[in-house]
């Protein structure tokens, strides 16, 4: 499916589609399940444009390969969820700064472990269908 058309609005849907997946990451660290959704999101942007340019297009906007975005961000998580030790709290205790940041609001270990999730889930999401499209 590579008409002049779906190229044309997978280049426009590619950086609205990532903008809006952040802005659910962010909005999400004070709700359950942003950085899982919003992974979701800005893995089916980089599926829309890779059906549209193909994979080694796709590839070469991603600089990275998605397999190493799992790793790092299950080290992200490990770190935001294991941080409260150094406090002596339990694992897990979200730990909040105490003055919000601009444009993003109250920043604690929640929005990391988000953060940490978004990769995994793109990594992993995109792993799969970039090996199946290549044995397609």
């Amino acid at each position: 499916m590579k008409s002049l058309v779906f190229k044309t609005a997978s280049n426009y849907l590619l950086p609205l589609l990532l903008l809006f997946s952040i802005f659910i990451l962010l909005r999400g660290h004070y709700l359950p399940g942003g950085g899982f959704v919003g992974g979701l999101m800005a893995s089916v942007a980089f599926l829309i444009h890779s059906f549209a340019h193909g994979l080694k297009e796709t590839r070469t906007i991603i600089r990275v390969n998605p397999g190493f975005l799992m790793p790092f961000g299950l080290m992200i998580c490990l770190i935001a969820g294991l941080s409260p030790w150094v406090l002596s709290l339990p694992a897990m205790t979200g730990l909040w700064f105490d003055e919000p940041f601009k444009f993003v609001g109250m920043v604690g270990s929640a929005l990391f472990f988000d953060i940490g999730v978004y990769f995994v889930v793109v990594g992993t999401t995109l792993t799969i269908m970039f090996t199946i499209a290549e044995t397609v």
